[in-house]
């Protein structure tokens, strides 16, 4: 089952996201999505098996130019991840098509992700499920 995150699953979207992106606290995380679940531009799905918590996906709408698009706003995939052992069973095509058809429902005509560089599996997957290249970047900064 996929459906819509609420408010009280925020607990239940931390744990998960903290494994996607591990350089962030649970924390941090927790009030992150609560501003984000009650912004109109914005949306989290998660993915059950058994009732049990298995995957999220985080989409939102932008508005600012994304790369290799056309129109606006666009629907932008933020993040998406599946536990390892649950992985491999369509269930992050699943989140996709979701974030997918809440961006249609958004107005939106276009629908873009992005990922590292050097991640091979996200690469694989945005592939797989019809998404096209659009560019790669290298991105620098500096301390001034």
């Amino acid at each position: 089952m996929v459906r819509k995150a609420e408010k009280n699953d925020i607990s239940v979207i931390a744990d998960l996201a903290v494994l996607l992106w591990s350089d962030n606290s649970a924390e941090d995380l927790r009030n992150e999505f609560a501003e984000m679940l009650s912004n109109d531009s914005a949306q989290i799905f998660l993915k059950y098996e058994n009732d049990v918590p298995v995957g999220f996906a985080q989409c939102q709408l932008r508005n600012d130019y994304v790369e290799g698009t056309e129109t606006s706003p666009v629907g932008y995939l933020e993040g998406i991840f599946i536990k390892e052992d649950y992985r491999g069973r369509g269930y992050a095509k699943e989140l996709l098509a979701a974030c997918e058809k809440w961006a249609e429902s958004k107005g939106c005509k276009e629908f873009a992700s992005d990922c590292e560089i050097s991640n091979n599996v996200s690469f694989l997957f945005h592939k797989a499920v019809g998404f096209t290249e659009a560019n790669r970047i290298v991105c620098f900064t500096k301390k001034l």
